[in-house]
């Protein structure tokens, strides 16, 4: 392991990440030089002046570290040096709540900064770095979170009103008397935010290597078991302890559509699509979409059914499914990107398998800021379990943004 110097320290640059990793190599420089001078004195009673003066050098820098995250602006995010100098802490305090279980550091950075919903039985807040990329993480690989809108709140549910009636609005002479305008009427809707949890293990071993990110290992563990049960909930979940899922709300036919349900067009045929001119159902569901929610518009089918669609073809022959033009990119349907969720359903007699619209405008998603995790040494012995909980909610805001198409009669 490379060692840090007084010189490496004054010369880095204020970039976070970097400074960041000039921090944790020091840090890790500093574990490795302390554990060799303790078994020096445990197989000689005493340390090699060599190894005391490597280890006051590394203790230097780290304090000139310390000293300067709190003196110079390190990266573009806006932080103070304060802030900065706090995270830090709470990174370097998680660390060692992680691979150790010493809970002391946490425990009063937490209670010092009085967050919000801290409760040590609960566990403890994961650094900002770490929660960063679980979610983004997440908005990678839940086909849902990657189109629908997304927002972060402190409390523990987000409220938001909406118009049901807008204002009446009219022409008038310049000198011509206005009428009395009438207010609109409003209406609430709430989006609790619900415990999302995964419990990962890790070995002993995993926790005594220095060499692994332990931030990266945590987010990797639990991002797949969060991405997975989210997109079910946000597809078909039913609002009891998880966010509601656009396929749970009411539906009714596209022509007699009102607010709080949403609008369904039918295939025709019970679980299929028309033998001829297939097609026309699809662009009959496109345009019961508003314009203005149609520039941002995503198809969303499960695998199966995008199997079917792709087989379709226009008056002049042209598929209507294409493939993405750059790696990276979803495939298009007349134009359209395709987001493959395959929490939707399979194509069968009455199945909502298609759903078109403006998700980001349609569908909300909500994440409660903070990640927890508790450390449990005990349960599983001799692996170590990390208690992981999040809290999201979800549900449809918008309810003319989204239409779905029925395989029936």
């Amino acid at each position: 392991m490379t060692e840090v110097t007084d010189h490496e320290v004054k010369s880095a640059g204020g970039d976070v990440a970097q400074a960041f990793d000039e921090f944790m190599r020091a840090f890790e420089d500093f574990k490795e030089t302390n554990d060799r001078r303790l078994g020096e004195l445990e197989q000689r009673g005493v340390a090699d002046p060599l190894t005391e003066q490597k280890l006051a050098r590394i203790d230097r820098a780290l304090d000139a570290i310390h000293v300067r995250s709190n003196r110079s602006p390190i990266g573009d995010r806006g932080e103070s040096s304060r802030e900065r100098g706090a995270s830090l802490q709470h990174k370097a305090a998680f660390e060692g709540y992680v691979r150790g279980g010493e809970a002391g550091n946490l425990r009063a950075l937490e209670g010092k900064a009085l967050s919000v919903g801290s409760e040590p039985d609960g566990g403890y807040l994961v650094p900002g770095e770490t929660e960063t990329t679980i979610n983004r993480a997440l908005r990678d690989i839940s086909p849902i979170r990657a189109i629908a809108g997304v927002r972060q709140v402190s409390g523990s549910v987000y409220k938001r009103p909406f118009a049901v009636s807008g204002l009446d609005t009219g022409w008038v002479g310049e000198a011509a008397a206005r009428s009395e305008t009438t207010a609109p009427t409003l209406s609430e809707l709430a989006f609790p935010t619900m415990e999302l949890y995964a419990m990962p293990a890790a070995t002993a071993s995993l926790l005594d290597d220095s060499a692994v990110n332990i931030d990266g290992w945590l987010a990797e563990e639990v991002r797949v078991a969060f991405a997975e049960q989210e997109g079910t909930a946000f597809v078909s979940g039913d609002g009891i302890n998880k966010p509601q899922g656009f396929l749970s709300y009411p539906t009714v036919d596209n022509s007699s559509w009102s607010w709080g349900n949403i609008g369904t067009l039918s295939t025709g045929v019970a679980g299929a699509l028309p033998a001829t001119d297939a097609g026309d159902v699809l662009i009959d569901l496109v345009y019961a979409v508003k314009s203005a929610y149609r520039a941002n518009a995503h198809f969303v089918m499960n695998r199966a059914s995008q199997a079917q669609v792709r087989k379709l073809k226009d008056g002049d022959g042209t598929y209507l499914w294409q493939p993405s033009s750059e790696p990276g990119q979803a495939p298009t349907l007349m134009g359209f990107p395709i987001a493959e969720s395959e929490d939707m359903p399979d194509i069968g007699t009455d199945s909502l398998s298609i759903a078109f619209g403006d998700f980001r405008r349609g569908y909300l998603i909500v994440d409660r800021v903070g990640i927890r995790v508790l450390r449990d040494p005990y349960s599983a012995k001799p692996y170590v379990l990390f208690y992981t909980t999040k809290r999201v909610g979800g549900g449809v805001q918008d309810f003319d943004a989204i239409k779905l198409l029925r395989f029936g009669a």
